[in-house]
């Protein structure tokens, strides 16, 4: 009980200083988003079936000098079918979440943007070249009257002497009148494990690892709940 205690208090007590738009140091940031994810994901189980469940929360992070990058996968979700079967209702996708450095070591959670890179875009990352670049172009509005009100691309282009890749991303909103840019050099070693990741996460994100094995019984056990919610927090930015 006193752990737990303490626990909690630690916990509050850097929400009111991160919630506040504070800067906070790197493993305060990374600690709270896994913590409040965690316990958000844990309330909502017992709400909606009365007990507990152990969830996983993993993501990959680079820290450089003027923003930060991390990625982690976000499941598909699944529909149940009037003959008791289950297809993909909402492909998954492999989130990045870019946020500024404000200082040494220190970078705004606050002022984080998302980018969802679909399987295909995927795709375009595994199979980049040395010496290959790409661009993609997202607008969250694009199918509604909102349309090019919102903008996001995400440019990789090989650094000059060959070390690595430069991640950037431009978000530009017109009903804010904002225009930020976030630049994340990554070495060859970081993105070699960025491209492992996206190869093996792939057939996850497409629901084909469910085909290939025992389908579920059970909707609630395995319709996502917690974690797809990112896939539209991009959208709100």
């Amino acid at each position: 009980m006193m752990k737990l205690s303490h626990f909690l208090r630690s916990r509050n007590a850097l929400s009111e200083k991160l919630l506040s738009g504070k800067a906070g140091h790197i493993k305060d940031a990374l600690w709270l988003h896994g913590s409040c994810a965690g316990m958000s994901t844990a309330g909502q189980d017992i709400a909606t079936k009365g007990n507990y469940s152990n969830k996983i929360f993993a993501d990959f992070s680079v820290f450089k000098g003027k923003a930060a990058l991390s990625m982690s996968p976000v499941s598909p979700r699944f529909s149940k079918l009037n003959s008791g079967d289950f297809k993909v209702d909402k492909t998954g996708c492999m989130m990045l979440n870019f946020w500024p450095a404000v200082g040494q070591r220190k970078y705004d959670w606050q002022k984080r943007q998302l980018f969802a890179l679909s399987p295909t875009e995927l795709g375009s990352l595994i199979s980049l070249g040395p010496n290959d670049s790409c661009e993609f172009f997202h607008d969250p509005s694009m199918k509604s009257s909102n349309a090019g009100q919102v903008r996001k691309s995400l440019s990789v282009t090989p650094l000059a002497d060959g070390s690595g890749y430069f991640l950037n991303l431009t978000v530009v909103n017109n009903n804010l009148k904002t225009n930020e840019r976030f630049s994340v050099p990554v070495t060859k070693a970081e993105f070699a494990v960025m491209r492992t990741a996206f190869s093996f996460v792939l057939p996850h994100i497409m629901g084909w690892d469910r085909v290939t094995s025992q389908l579920p019984t059970n909707t609630d056990q395995h319709t996502p709940r917690a974690v797809p919610q990112s896939l539209d927090l991009e959208w709100d930015k």
